[in-house]
C-alpha cells in the first residue's frame, strides 16, 4: 500500500510541477485512481485516514511553533469578528442554495454549516514563511482558522448532543477544557520540558522524540477532553515558540509532517464514491463555485472593516477560499448520525474536493507558495 501511494504520487507530482498545478492536487487525483470506487487497489482507506490525521496535527504543531503567544492574543481578538460573521453569511448562502435544489431545511443547514469552515492545511501548507508580509498574512490566516476551529468544535457537540442529549459535562468541557489545556501546556513547558531541553540539548535524537512525545501527548489529552487534538498540538506548539530550540524541532519535524499529509489527502481522493456523482455534480458545481467566490469577498469586506490593508484582506481571502476537512468531519458525523442523507454527504464531499482543488490552483499561480513552479514566486 505504501509502496503504491508514495510511488504513484511521485509519478502524479512530477505531471502536476510541470503543468503548474499544486501537489495537494496530485495527492487527491491518486487517491481517486487507487481508491476502492475506482481501480481498488487500495482499498484498507480507514488505515490511511488514521495516518493521514496525524499530518494534520504536526502542521498545527509546527505552526504553534512559529507564533509568539502574545501576537496570537492580539489577532485573535481582531478576527473574532471576522470569522463569526463570514460563518453566518456562508451558513446562509449554503442553506439557501440547498433548498433551492431540493434537499430538507435539516440538511441543507447542515451542508451550509459543514461548508463555511475554511482548510487549515490548504490555508497554511500553500503560505510562506520568509517575507515579513507573508508573516502578517500568516498571523491573519491562523487566527480565522483556529476560531473556526473553536466554532467547528462547537457544531460538532450540537450534532452529538442532537442525538445523545445535551448534558452538563459536554456544556463543562468546552467551557473549561481550553483555558486547563492552555495552563497545563505553558506550565509543563516552563518547569519541565525547558530543563529537559537545556539539559539533553547535545542529542539530537532525544530533543527529536520529547518534541512529537509532547505534541502527540497533548493532542490526546485535547481529545479526551472533547477538544480537537488538531488544537492541543497547536497549543503544544505555541508553548515551545519562545524556547530558543524551537527552530531546530521545526525543520526535523517537517519531512515527517509531510509524509503524513500524503497520506491524508489520497485519503480524501479515495473516500469519494463515484456512484453518486452523477446525481449531485451540478448542485456540486455550483455550490462549489459560491463558496469560492462569497467566501473571498466576506474575509475582504469584513478584514477591511476591522483594518486591514486592501492587499492583505484581498490574499487572505482567497488563501481561505475553500471548504475544510472539518467539513468532511462534519458531513460524516451528521450522516452517521441519521441527520442527513448519504446524497448529502456525499454532496459535502464533492465541494470539499472542487474547492480544495480549485483553490489550491488558484493560490499557487498567483501568490508566493513553498510549491510554486516560478522561483520569484517560491517561498518556504
Amino acid at each position: 500500500m505504501v509502496f503504491l501511494i508514495f510511488s504513484g504520487t511521485a509519478v502524479l507530482a512530477t505531471l502536476a510541477l510541470y503543468t503548474r498545478q499544486s501537489l495537494l492536487v496530485a495527492y487527491l487525483l491518486l487517491g481517486a485512481i487507487l481508491g476502492p470506487w475506482s481501480l481498488k487497489l487500495v482499498p484498507d482507506l480507514e488505515l490511511v485516514a488514521q495516518i493521514g490525521e496525524v499530518g494534520i496535527t504536526f502542521l498545527l504543531f509546527l505552526l504553534g511553533l512559529e507564533l509568539q503567544p502574545q501576537n496570537l492574543v492580539v489577532m485573535l481578538r481582531k478576527v473574532t469578528l471576522v470569522a463569526l460573521v463570514s460563518s453566518w453569511i456562508l451558513i446562509a448562502l449554503g442553506y439557501v442554495v440547498c433548498l433551492y435544489f431540493g434537499f430538507g431545511h435539516m440538511e441543507s443547514l447542515i451542508i451550509g454549516t459543514a461548508l463555511m469552515f475554511s482548510s487549515t492545511i490548504i490555508g497554511l501548507k500553500l503560505l510562506p514563511a520568509t517575507v515579513l508580509h507573508h508573516a502578517h498574512v500568516g498571523e491573519v490566516v491562523i487566527s480565522v482558522l483556529l476560531m473556526q476551529d473553536l466554532i467547528a468544535i462547537i457544531v460538532i457537540l450540537l450534532i452529538e448532543g442532537s442525538v445523545e442529549g445535551f448534558t452538563a459535562f459536554n456544556v463543562a468541557r468546552v467551557v473549561f477544557a481550553l483555558p486547563a489545556l492552555i495552563s497545563i501546556a505553558f506550565l509543563v513547558e516552563k518547569y519541565v520540558l525547558m530543563r529537559l531541553f537545556t539539559k539533553f540539548d547535545q542529542v539530537k535524537e532525544y530533543i527529536f522524540l520529547l518534541s512529537i512525545g509532547w505534541c502527540m501527548g497533548l493532542a490526546e489529552l485535547a481529545h479526551y477532553w472533547g477538544v480537537s487534538s488538531e488544537i492541543g498540538a497547536f497549543i503544544a506548539g505555541v508553548a515551545l515558540a519562545a524556547n530558543p530550540i524551537h527552530q531546530y524541532i521545526a525543520d526535523k519535524l517537517q519531512p515527517l509532517r509531510d509524509f503524513f499529509l500524503v497520506m491524508f489527502f489520497f485519503s480524501i481522493g479515495a473516500g469519494f464514491n463515484f456512484g453518486f456523482f452523477a446525481d449531485i455534480w451540478y448542485t456540486a458545481l455550483i455550490l462549489a463555485g459560491i463558496i469560492m467566490v462569497a467566501k473571498p469577498m466576506s474575509y475582504y469586506w469584513l478584514l477591511r472593516h476591522v483594518g486591514e490593508t486592501s492587499q492583505v484582506a484581498s490574499e487572505v481571502g482567497v488563501r481561505l477560499g475553500q471548504a475544510s476537512e472539518f467539513s468532511l468531519l462534519v458531513g460524516a458525523l451528521a450522516f452517521s448520525s441519521a441527520l442527513i442523507s448519504d446524497k448529502a454527504n456525499y454532496l459535502i464531499q464533492a465541494v470539499t474536493i472542487i474547492t480544495f482543488t480549485v483553490s489550491s490552483y488558484t493560490v499557487v499561480l498567483k501568490y508566493p507558495t513553498p510549491l510554486a513552479l516560478a522561483e520569484h514566486m517560491r517561498k518556504d
